[in-house]
């Protein structure tokens, strides 16, 4: 079975679209097309159609070019079931536990609110790809702007179940300030700042730091993290705080940060 062929497309000031191309059928998918042009552009300059629109949530930083796309190439809009009135020209909707192919490979639709209610992910189990929106990013999450810190810890948590070797693609390029706050809770963590290291050389020579690698975001992400107790200490909470507790006082202080 043909893996998919991901193509990033940097759009706007900091968002990453990704195109997802299926060669054996040539199907292929824009999530989170913020803006319609430059994608169009990625595309035709592969030689691949677009075919799809995977959105994550309502957003239009994630839904703006949706209807320009479908437009263009008569595409077929996927979106979440719980947020179809909110997903700009949704045709076919998806509930958690759903799949979705895309031409050979599949995705695992899973439901995963907190930064809005009704965010999905995507995850292509063979691809070994996860596209998770604003829920996960590298070394930080989402805001909480409408769901809850027990919803998005939940969501967090499903998705360290993943396989380690899975790659999250995230719609963001908010790595290096990430790193700075990660920096002041969880200060005794070796590999975090091994990371850091690497991020900051990354980001001077203008590299993306997307896709970033699920086992590095558990062993360095601190939201993934609010059950280790150098976290809880870092957030001025006691070893063997409620992770809850601790997840809610990171993004507090986040939220200010």
């Amino acid at each position: 079975m043909a893996k998919l062929e991901i193509l990033c497309v940097p759009v706007l000031s900091d968002n990453y679209v990704w195109l997802l191309h299926e060669p054996e059928s040539g199907a292929t998918a824009a999530v989170d097309p913020a803006v319609a042009e430059p994608v169009l552009a990625a595309a035709d300059s592969r030689g691949w159609t677009i075919t799809h629109i995977l959105s994550t949530h309502h957003h239009n930083d994630h839904t703006g070019g949706n209807l320009a796309i479908q437009k263009a190439t008569g595409c077929t809009i996927v979106g979440a079931s719980c947020d179809a009135a909110r997903i700009p020209g949704i045709q076919v909707q998806l509930s958690e536990g759903d799949e979705f192919a895309l031409g050979s490979e599949t995705a695992q639709v899973m439901e995963v609110p907190g930064h809005t209610s009704g965010h999905i992910a995507y995850w292509f189990a063979s691809s070994q790809a996860l596209f998770c929106g604003d829920t996960l990013f590298a070394l930080g999450c989402g805001r909480l702007f409408e769901g809850t810190p027990a919803q998005m810890w939940r969501a967090l948590r499903r998705f360290r179940e993943l396989p380690p070797e899975t790659r999250v693609y995230c719609a963001h390029e908010y790595t290096q300030s990430n790193a700075r706050f990660a920096a002041t809770v969880d200060s005794g963590n070796p590999r975090l700042r091994e990371r850091i290291a690497r991020i900051d050389v990354m980001r001077d020579r203008g590299e993306p730091t997307i896709p970033a690698l699920l086992g590095e975001e558990i062993e360095t992400n601190p939201f993934l993290r609010a059950d280790q107790d150098g976290v809880a200490r870092g957030v001025g909470l006691p070893a063997g705080a409620d992770p809850l507790a601790v997840f809610t006082e990171l993004r507090r202080r986040k939220d200010v940060f």
